[in-house]
């Protein structure tokens, strides 16, 4: 029973060797395992299933819910008083995206159209598309500042032809018609007469031009020669840099194209992105740490300097001429109409703006952006991006559509897109990312654990072993020289 006992605990003793080893070979190897399955799996790559799908389609819930900033006094306006305004919405839209054209290069680049499709989801609206709002006529007020340095005879001749047309000051119309377009003469006379002075040659709608459209032709890096380049914008439409701005440093094309980063991500990380609607490069900044879930994620916002004027914060000097900090000017990008984008309510915005309007009040858990984001592998786990669409306004002489309106930025809409990660991808994500290298983890722990106890009870094993079999001898010896003394 002894040599018994002493084989197995030698056989225990070179089992637990082995298993702590292994434990902490998997300490040092695992992280190296994991992070090549990251960047395998992170690579736009049509051999990688469930990352290409994500990138290619998109199969996540996205929405897009749409204010309006409904005129509750409009003739009070044009006699000078201080606009009201009432919130109306949600106008919640779902959001079909794909990707098209796409095409890899051999400079490890893809490029490709994402082309975007909205659905209206009454269930999850406040309100219907048929509902009536009334909002300031960008055509007439836009067009009115636009001219403000025209000859004055051109400003009556102008004013003359909005009264032709019966075009006023503001609109009231649909949801609907106000988003994807609605009739107007004055729009079919400057496509004819102007043409390319509006974005859309049809309806004029505010969201007209976004419906069944692409953001353009993206190429991005594929991550195959860099993993810490996968997804980053090479070029848009074929340009490195934009023309809009003042500065080279506000004309550059920076970082993704807003839907997916670069893995391997530190709490000292920000998310660049270029914004085809914004015209610019945008930026966020690492807020806190958390988890979507039970996916651990770091969440990153809006900085306040984003849309800071160029007197509150240098770099942003390219951006002007600019007004009161928290608006940026994109008239630039937007065939010259007096046109700035915000967060909504003025979010982080100059205070004095909320003096000028009433009917206003900005929170950061209702109108800030966020987007919770995968540290590990790039990948958004909760999106939420707002923005507000305001139109300066003022009186001009000779335009008498503009009465003696006051100059103020006034807020029309402001708009949400949020997606989150649900459904089968979440499961496959979870189990992939999350799961398989939790456990991985664990795994060396065990192994280096059990092979500690398979040591312990192998030596001690063996040591008793070689204890009851020393007392048996112990015991054979003295009856051995019994007999001998006896002879």
């Amino acid at each position: 029973m002894s040599a018994c006992g002493s084989k197995v605990g030698i056989a225990l003793i070179v089992i637990g060797v082995l298993a702590a080893v292994l434990g902490l070979v998997l300490v040092f190897v695992g992280p190296i395992i994991i992070d090549d399955q990251v960047v395998k799996n992170t690579v736009i790559d049509p051999n990688n299933e469930m990352s290409y799908t994500m990138w290619k389609d998109v199969p996540v819930p996205f929405f897009m819910s749409v204010y309006f900033y409904d005129v509750l006094n409009s003739k009070e306006i044009l006699k000078g008083e201080k606009p009201m305004v009432e919130q109306r919405g949600p106008y919640v839209y779902r959001k079909h995206i794909q990707k098209d054209n796409i095409t890899f290069h051999e400079n490890g680049t893809v490029s490709y159209r994402e082309y975007r499709t909205y659905f209206f989801e009454p269930s999850m609206s406040v309100g219907n598309e048929s509902d009536v709002v009334t909002i300031p006529n960008m055509l007439v007020l836009g067009a009115a500042v636009m001219m403000e340095d025209m000859p004055f005879p051109l400003r009556l001749l102008v004013s003359a032809t909005f009264k032709t047309l019966k075009e006023g000051p503001f609109l009231t119309k649909s949801v609907g018609e106000l988003m994807w377009g609605y009739d107007s003469k004055l729009v079919d006379l400057l496509n004819k007469y102007l043409p390319g002075m509006l974005p859309s040659s049809g309806k004029f709608g505010l969201f007209a031009e976004f419906n069944n459209s692409n953001t353009g032709l993206f190429t991005v890096f594929t991550g195959k020669e860099d993993i810490k380049k996968v997804h980053k914008v090479d070029s848009w439409n074929g340009l490195t840099e934009l023309s809009y701005w003042r500065t080279p440093q506000c004309n550059m094309i920076n970082g993704t194209a807003g839907q997916m980063w670069p893995p391997f991500m530190t709490k000292q990380s920000t998310l660049p992105f270029y914004s085809p609607d914004a015209c610019r490069s945008l930026e966020l900044i690492y807020e806190r740490e958390g988890s979507f879930k039970g996916i651990p994620s770091y969440r990153f916002i809006t900085p306040k300097t984003m849309f800071a004027n160029g007197s509150e914060y240098a770099p942003n000097e390219g951006f002007c001429p600019c007004r009161q900090s928290g608006l940026l000017n994109v008239s630039s990008c937007r065939h010259n109409s007096p046109v700035f984008i915000s967060q909504p309510h003025f979010f982080n915005a100059d205070p004095v703006l909320l003096d000028y309007v009433e009917g206003l009040s900005p929170n950061e858990s209702d109108h800030s952006t966020f987007i919770e984001i995968h540290p590990l592998t790039g990948v958004p786990l909760n999106v939420a991006v707002r923005l507000q669409l305001n139109l300066y306004m003022k009186r001009v002489p000779a335009i008498t559509e503009t009465g003696k309106i006051s100059e103020v930025v006034m807020p029309m809409i402001w708009f949400q897109e949020n997606g989150y990660i649900d459904g089968p991808i979440l499961k496959t994500f979870h189990t992939n990312l999350v799961v398989l290298p939790e456990v991985m983890k664990w795994m060396q722990y065990v192994f280096i654990v059990l092979g500690v106890v398979l040591l312990i009870s192998g030596a001690l094993l063996y040591y008793r072993a070689k204890q009851t079999a020393n007392k048996k001898a112990g015991k054979k010896d003295p009856h051995g020289l019994q007999h001998q003394r006896a002879g």
